[in-house]
């Protein structure tokens, strides 16, 4: 499986030509952090901890002697687009262990090949640690990672690749990295062929997918550092004008 298992026929950075497509209908889904974790399952390696504190999601991630950490938290519900994921997440630098400012990822529309219908089967096996994943089938988009230097997006198409156009699917631009202490919006779009990722209400990535992932699961993805995330939620899309 090669790059042009992408299907990108547009891939765009934050521009005027390349616009938002917020059209919120009913709220399927929200989580404020404030009782539990029903919501969601965690998978991740023996190092970290993920844990509900001061009304927020918190995800304290290292690596351990046998381990090189990893961590992903998915939100239990399956999804069926059309849909806008939303929440706000902040990379924390106080000082700690795992306060390294980097990865602040995420998988959508993510299925399993193996168990279409239940991507949970595999949660002991894959157990946080990130090569696990690549025999999902999902979107994925990692933010400010390899320590805060990189920003990407993957199609994963399920057979074991990890396919990124490094042309279009790399950004290298500070401005696009991690701020530390600075609460942002991340807004993750799958309207049929249209998926879009948001920061802040600007797109970083924008692309047509011509066999787009029409349904499954959302994870909050990580490795080694220390986050905090809230404000969790799921929106219908409305249709577009005229269709």
């Amino acid at each position: 499986m090669n790059r042009r298992c992408l299907l990108m026929t547009s891939l765009a950075l934050v521009s005027a030509c390349c616009a938002a497509d917020i059209r919120r209908g009913e709220l399927l889904a929200s989580d404020d952090f404030e009782k539990d974790l029903v919501q969601w399952v965690v998978e991740q390696t023996p190092a970290g901890t993920t844990r509900l504190k001061d009304g927020m999601l918190e995800i304290d991630d290292g690596a351990g002697p046998n381990d090189k950490g990893g961590c992903t938290v998915w939100f239990r519900q399956k999804l069926s687009g059309p849909v806008l994921i939303e929440y706000e997440a902040t990379m924390i630098q106080q000082g700690g262990p795992n306060d390294r400012v980097s990865d602040l990822n995420c998988f959508w529309m993510a299925t399993d090949p193996k168990h279409p219908d239940n991507l949970f089967a595999g949660s002991a096996e894959r157990a946080g640690k990130f090569a696990q994943y690549d025999s999902l089938r999902l979107y994925y988009v990692g933010y400010g990672a390899n320590g805060n230097v990189t920003t990407r997006f993957r199609r994963y198409p399920g057979d074991g690749t990890r396919p990124l156009d490094p042309g279009k699917g790399e950004l290298l631009d500070a401005k696009f990295m991690n701020v530390p202490n600075r609460t942002i919006i991340i807004q993750l779009i799958a309207d049929g062929e249209r998926v879009q990722f948001l920061r802040d209400g600007e797109v970083v990535f924008d692309l047509t997918d011509q066999h787009p992932l029409r349904e499954g699961w959302f994870g909050l993805r990580t490795v080694r550092n220390h986050m905090k995330v809230d404000k969790f939620r799921v929106y219908r899309l409305t249709a577009r004008p005229g269709s």
